[in-house]
């Protein structure tokens, strides 16, 4: 009797040992989401917000291009959905840039950490950078006068940046002198401009003149059949113009003037002319002349927008 009783109390212990051994169930943290969005901006002009918006509150920590983004090593979400955190960064440089993010929760033991989507922007560089005193604008025209069966199509002088084998292009280019004041840059105060073109071995000189009333510099790359340009492709060229030494050169000042409304002067509280201050250009003598600057210009389009040229389409009949 005592061999059975001891028996059916070593299983009743094995069985309890092993309950207590096993404990209660355990629940895995539940996986979290962290969506990186903005970011978009342009270089050099001020901090660009980026934001990370997780499934729980937490913590983000901010990377760009790899390193983590100063003063938002760990940025708080919002308490309520959606749980967004805030970046503010200021860009070391223009272009492509990835931008991701390391999510903490508050609750470790609900939520699992999570990494962000790979963002990628891309930070605007100004079209018309300032390389010198001299700022360029150029754009590309169709040449009047077209021919042949695709003529009635195309409209002499129209902007465009897609041109077939056997149309003209007439480069049309506008600069100005910030050494004068932003004077406009004429033959007058131009010694050399000229676009150079990948593929041609001299230079396009350009001239200066009036058209139709206005006036700028003008260059003309004829295409067609050797040993007209013929290359299918974007035009890669690059405009360049050089101002003449000058021995004088406007200053930028400022000088007391009249304040006026309606035409008649503004009197103070005791009778006195308000006087307020405004900025104008005064032209100074030099005792050396100043060299003159060297403007180039670059395409940086976007590659649709890029000078290209096609090889014309077949017409059937």
């Amino acid at each position: 009797m005592k061999k059975v009783i001891s028996g059916i109390a070593v299983a009743v212990l094995a069985i309890t040992g092993g309950a207590l051994s096993s404990g209660a169930a355990y629940a895995a943290p539940a996986a979290s989401t962290l969506i990186m969005s903005g970011g978009n901006g342009v270089f050099d002009l001020g901090p660009i917000v980026i934001n990370g918006t997780a499934s729980a509150p937490g913590v983000v920590a901010f990377t760009v291009n790899g390193k983590v983004v100063t003063g938002c090593e760990a940025v708080p979400t919002t308490t309520v959905t959606p749980f967004v955190a805030k970046c503010s960064w200021i860009p070391a440089a223009s272009g492509t840039t990835l931008i991701t993010g390391a999510f903490t929760p508050t609750d470790v033991a609900s939520f699992a950490p999570a990494i962000s989507n790979n963002l990628n922007v891309k930070i605007g560089v100004p079209v018309q950078g300032i390389v010198s005193p001299i700022h360029i604008y150029v754009d590309t025209v169709l040449a009047t006068g077209s021919t042949g069966v695709l003529a009635p199509r195309f409209n002499g002088c129209a902007i465009m940046n897609e041109f077939m084998v056997g149309q003209t292009i007439v480069f049309r280019v506008y600069a100005n002198n910030a050494d004068q004041g932003g004077a406009v840059m004429d033959s007058a105060n131009t010694s050399k401009a000229f676009i150079e073109v990948a593929g041609i071995k001299d230079p396009i000189a350009m001239s200066y003149g009036n058209h139709s009333g206005v006036a700028f510099w003008t260059a003309v790359l004829k295409t067609g059949a050797a040993p007209l340009y013929s290359t299918i492709g974007v035009i890669n060229y690059k405009v360049t113009l050089v101002a003449k030494d000058s021995s004088t050169m406007k200053v930028l000042s400022t000088k007391l003037t009249p304040k006026l409304e309606n035409g008649k002067r503004v009197l103070d509280a005791s009778g006195r002319t308000v006087y307020e201050r405004v900025s104008y250009y005064r032209t100074v003598k030099l005792s050396i002349p100043l060299k003159g600057a060297t403007g180039i210009w670059t395409s940086n389009f976007t590659a649709n927008s890029q000078l290209s040229l096609f090889a014309a389409p077949t017409i059937t009949k």
